[in-house]
């Protein structure tokens, strides 16, 4: 851990979206470690009590990590209340239902992302806000693609298909999900080119994500990648032939450095590690579970062409995390593997 210097001493109160999630909880983690107060968001207090009775509960019963409940976050106002008092906040949230009708999640992930915006602007301790994208916004992750990626790189091909007419193909959802981010992010930027907020703003836009789930849930969720390939389940694997891989942790760890670092100010932060595909982590998950028998090998796997400029996010990932590089795949594929071997 670094002992970075930051405008937000320890002791502060940091909002973080959607804190029962995947990410946004090992954001969680990270920043109470570092001795910082949570205020996390959940839709269902009941379904995310594991994070207060167990996971932090000593933090809970400490005072120093807090759940609210925000069943729709695209009312109006919606954030107010929470967000008073916070000196940061990680937007994490977002509509990952899948569901292939754009008018419902575009607009919904949209106007969530504006609410937060606006919440912030009103709230004179916010010094920083941190938006949880995807490489999704930027590009199209197909192997065809070798665009190389900069900050002023998005995704137009998604939101051009997601608003096609039906009938639609299987990846219909996967298309308006990548749309759904892209819009956001965009208006996350929009929103700081018109209102001049008088806090910084940073992106993250992570690739696929795998690693450690510090919970059950995190093993139910749509991108439970390797439990995936653990259960022999391809159908959901097949249309990805290649991606880029990054460790949860990684991910988590640059959102504290764009929130705790004072001179990173308007950076869209790409977070890909290794280029690879669902063989690789089949020969590793072979590996570290010699006993166990895997699906064979799938067909027509390849590597993506897409690239980018990675100094900056390696550059934070030193400085506040103390690490050389990103977490190999085989170490994440090993943490990921945790609670599906007992």
């Amino acid at each position: 851990m670094s002992d970075s210097k930051s405008d937000i001493p320890p002791g502060s109160r940091i909002l973080i979206t959607g804190v029962n999630g995947y990410v946004a909880s090992h954001i969680a983690k990270q920043l109470l470690s570092r001795g910082y107060k949570v205020r996390g968001t959940v839709r269902d207090l009941q379904r995310s009590s594991w994070l207060v009775k167990d996971t932090f509960k000593t933090y809970a019963d400490n005072g120093d990590f807090e759940l609210v409940t925000i069943e729709d976050f695209t009312e109006e106002n919606v954030y107010d209340s929470a967000i008073k008092g916070v000196s940061a906040i990680a937007h994490v949230a977002s509509v990952v239902t899948f569901e292939p009708n754009p008018k419902r999640v575009i607009s919904q992930t949209v106007e969530a992302a504006t609410r937060i915006m606006e919440a912030a602007l009103k709230e004179p301790s916010v010094k920083v806000v941190v938006y949880t994208s995807s490489i999704v916004a930027a590009t199209m992750p197909v192997p065809e693609n070798s665009t190389h990626v900069d900050r002023n790189t998005w995704n137009e091909t998604a939101i051009q298909l997601a608003w096609v007419p039906p009938p639609h193909g299987d990846n219909q959802g996967s298309i308006v999900y990548m749309a759904s981010k892209v819009e956001a992010e965009k208006a996350v930027w929009r929103f700081v080119e018109e209102k001049h907020p008088h806090f910084r703003v940073n992106s993250v836009c992570p690739a696929m994500i795998m690693g450690e789930p510090l919970n059950e849930s995190h093993l139910q969720s749509v991108g439970a990648w390797v439990k995936q390939l653990w259960d022999g389940n391809v159908s959901k694997l097949a249309s990805f032939p290649a991606t880029y891989h990054v460790d949860v942790k990684d991910v988590a760890s640059l959102h504290v450095a764009a929130i705790l670092d004072p001179e990173v100010n308007n950076q869209r932060l790409q977070a890909w590690a290794e280029n690879c595909n669902w063989n690789d982590i089949l020969a590793i998950l072979r590996r570290l579970y010699p006993e166990r028998h895997f699906i064979d090998d799938l067909p027509g796997m390849t590597k993506l062409s897409m690239t980018s400029d990675f100094t900056l996010p390696l550059a934070l990932l030193k400085k506040w995390a103390g690490q050389t590089g990103w977490r190999t795949l085989e170490v994440t594929v090993k943490d990921n593997a945790k609670l599906l071997h007992k």
